[in-house]
C-alpha cells in the first residue's frame, strides 16, 4: 500500500542518508561487529549529516525542526542496507537521549546540546539494574545530597553505549516512594567513583557496545540533576512513548527488509526443478508476511503523525511496540526457515538480522509489560 506521510524534503533526506550510509558505514560494518563497538568517528560523521539535530533549536546547533519522520527514515535505510546494528547507538542518541537533554534547563541545554548534536558527545541512559528491569520501582541505585553534590552508589547493567558514552543519564533513588523517589542525574565519563565493566557479549547487535556500570561514592554536581528531584519517573514515562515508537518503527523496517531479502532468495533458490517460491506453501507464507507488514506499517505511520502532533499516548505506543516486535520475530524466524541451511550460517545477513531482532521484544519494556499497560488502561477490574 502506498505510504502518504512523506513529502519531497523527506525523499531528499532519504536519498542523502542512503548515499552517506553506503559510504561511511557499509564498508566497515563487519569490522565493527568483530570489534564489538563502533568508532567515535561514526557519531561525528552522523552529526555532520544532521542526524542528531532534529528537535533541537538552532541556537544549540540543531535543525530547529521536530519531525520524527526523519528519525524513521534513518532506521529504514539502516535496515535496508543491513547495518542497523551499527546504527543502534546513534538511534539511542537521536531518538531517546536527546529528549531528556532537550528538556533540561537553559544552562544545561547550552552546556550539553551542542556537543551531542555534533556527535562529539555520546550519550546513554542507565535504567536497568541487576535486580530491576522493566519494573522501575525496584531501582536501588541511590543518590544522597551532600552540599552541592549528589553521591551515587549502585550498579547498572545492559547499558547501550555504555563503553562509548561521555554523558550517562542515570536513574537514581533519592527518596523512598517507589515512583516519586526517582530522579535523573547526568554523570560525566571522568567522574571519580564511576567505572565501566566489560563490554557484554550479546546474542545479537554485536556492533553495539553494551556495558555494566558501577558507582562507588561517585560525586556528581547538583547542577547535573535533570528536572526536579523526584521527577524521574514522570520524565521516564513521558519519554518512553517516543522510545517505544522508535523500537516499533525499527521493527517494521527490519521485518520489511527481511521479507525483501527472502523474496530474492526464493526466486533464485531451486528445489525439485523449480524456484522454491513457486511452491504453494512458500507463496502462502510470503503472502502472510507481506500482508502483516503492510498493515503494521500503516499503523506505525499513523503513530508517527500523531506523535508529531503531540497526541500519541503511552497506550498506543505500547500497542505499537509489542505488536511490531512480535511481528518482526515471526517474520525473521520464517525467513530463516525459508533460507534453509543458509539461514543457520552466522555470516549470512538473514541470520544476523534474526539474532539482532530477539532483543526487540525485551528492551524498552517487554511484550508482557506492554500488554499489562494496555490491559490496565481498559479498567477491567
Amino acid at each position: 500500500m502506498r505510504r502518504v506521510i512523506f513529502d519531497r524534503d523527506h525523499d531528499d533526506y532519504r536519498r542523502a542518508i542512503r548515499e552517506s550510509l553506503e559510504r561511511i558505514v557499509v564498508p566497515h560494518r563487519a569490522d565493527w561487529e568483530r570489534a564489538g563497538i563502533v568508532p567515535r568517528t561514526l557519531f561525528t560523521d552522523l552529526g555532520e549529516l544532521g542526524v542528531f539535530g532534529f528537535g533541537v533549536p538552532e541556537e544549540y546547533g540543531g535543525a530547529g525542526v521536530t519531525d520524527f519522520r526523519f528519525n524513521m527514515i534513518l532506521m529504514e535505510e539502516a535496515h535496508r542496507l543491513g547495518v542497523a546494528d551499527a546504527l543502534a547507538g546513534s538511534a539511542l542518541q537521536s531518538d531517546i537521549c536527546l529528549s531528556y537533554f532537550s528538556s533540561g534547563s537553559d544552562e544545561q541545554r547550552a552546556r550539553w546540546l551542542p556537543g551531542i548534536v555534533s556527535g562529539e558527545t555520546i550519550t546513554a541512559v542507565a535504567m536497568t539494574e541487576p535486580g530491576a528491569g522493566s519494573d522501575l520501582s525496584g531501582i536501588a541505585t541511590k543518590a544522597v545530597r551532600d552540599g552541592g553534590h549528589y553521591v551515587i552508589d549502585g550498579a547498572k547493567t545492559f547499558i547501550s553505549n555504555g563503553i562509548n558514552a561521555d554523558l550517562v543519564i542515570v536513574v537514581v533513588r533519592t527518596g523512598e516512594h517507589p515512583h516519586r523517589g526517582l530522579s535523573l542525574l547526568v554523570v560525566d565519563r571522568d567522574t571519580a567513583g564511576f567505572e565501566r565493566g566489560r563490554n557484554l557479549d550479546k546474542v545479537g547487535l554485536h556492533a553495539q557496545d553494551t556495558a555494566e556500570l558501577f558507582f562507588s561514592a561517585a560525586r556528581v554536581p547538583a547542577g547535573n540533576l535533570l528536572g526536579a528531584e523526584g521527577s524521574g519517573f514522570a520524565q521516564l514515562t513521558a519519554n518512553l512513548t517516543q522510545e517505544r515508537l522508535s523500537v516499533a518503527a525499527g521493527a517494521v523496517a527490519g521485518a520489511a527488509t527481511a521479507l525483501d531479502w527472502t523474496v530474492e532468495h526464493v526466486r533464485n533458490r531451486a528445489a525439485f526443478g523449480a524456484p522454491i517460491g513457486a511452491l504453494q506453501h512458500t507463496r502462502f507464507r510470503m503472502a502472510e508476511m507481506a500482508t502483516e507488514i503492510d498493515v503494521a506499517r500503516q499503523y506505525i505511520d499513523r503513530c508517527v503523525v500523531e506523535h508529531n502532533a503531540g497526541r500519541l499516548d503511552s497506550v498506543d505506543a505500547a500497542k505499537a511496540k509489542w505488536w511490531t516486535t512480535e511481528l518482526q520475530w515471526r517474520v525473521l524466524d520464517t525467513c530463516v526457515q525459508l533460507h534453509g541451511g543458509l539461514g543457520y550460517m552466522t555470516e549470512h545477513r538473514i541470520t544476523r538480522a534474526w539474532a539482532d531482532a530477539r532483543v526487540q521484544r525485551i528492551y524498552a519494556g517487554t511484550t508482557e509489560i506492554m500488554k499489562d499497560l494496555i490491559g490496565r488502561s481498559m479498567k477491567l477490574g
